[in-house]
């Protein structure tokens, strides 16, 4: 019994980093979303879809009873899926307008991105790991006795088709050519496809 109550207090720590985290890059997109409008011409659809996956990922209440329920923990992450898609392209167009190349707040923004989208995968990794340790005592003999007696149920956690989704970080490499040169934007990895992570 002891143990589940430390480990459902380690999972329930490592879920609040990985929202804490997420919600870390919800609040850096505004900010790149209004310097990549100051840019003329820049496309408004690849805007609008950002700001649109934002909403749609911040508008899911995270929780902590989202940990003990399948769905609404897929919902979750199907949210930061398509934001995490969203966002990858509003960098990767970005790429074909040299003025935010070289805009200093762009670059600015583009770091702090790219720390947030580091620390969503160490976050990400401490709850992985917490979550098994969690359901190997719930389904193990005899714990998994003690488990039922106390409703101790599994824990939802990210799938390998999530993980194969959401575990490489929007690409903010602005190294490549830009428009002009005959260079076209390169097209998204199928990783980027929108459907799985998510934030609050």
């Amino acid at each position: 019994f002891n143990d589940f109550q430390r480990l459902d207090e380690q999972v329930k720590a490592s879920w609040s980093e990985v929202l804490n985290q997420y919600q870390r890059r919800a609040d850096l997109i505004p900010n790149i979303v209004a310097t990549v409008k100051g840019e003329a011409n820049f496309e408004q659809e690849t805007l609008t879809k950002v700001v649109e996956a934002r909403a749609k990922a911040t508008s899911i209440q995270a929780t902590p009873a989202l940990i003990n329920d399948p769905a609404a923990f897929e919902k979750w992450q199907a949210a930061q899926g398509q934001l995490s898609s969203a966002l990858s392209r509003l960098l990767v167009v970005s790429e074909n307008y040299p003025n935010l190349k070289a805009n200093q707040g762009f670059q600015d923004l583009r770091v702090q991105l790219e720390g947030t989208e580091n620390r969503i995968t160490v976050a990400r990794n401490r709850y992985i790991k917490a979550v098994q340790e969690y359901n190997v005592l719930a389904r193990s003999f005899p714990t998994n006795l003690t488990a039922m007696v106390f409703s101790y149920p599994l824990k939802p956690n990210f799938t390998v088709q999530n993980e194969a989704q959401i575990s490489a970080p929007p690409t903010v490499s602005f190294d490549k050519p830009a428009a002009g040169t005959g260079t076209a934007a390169p097209a998204l990895p199928a990783a980027a496809s929108p459907a799985s992570a998510a934030s609050r």
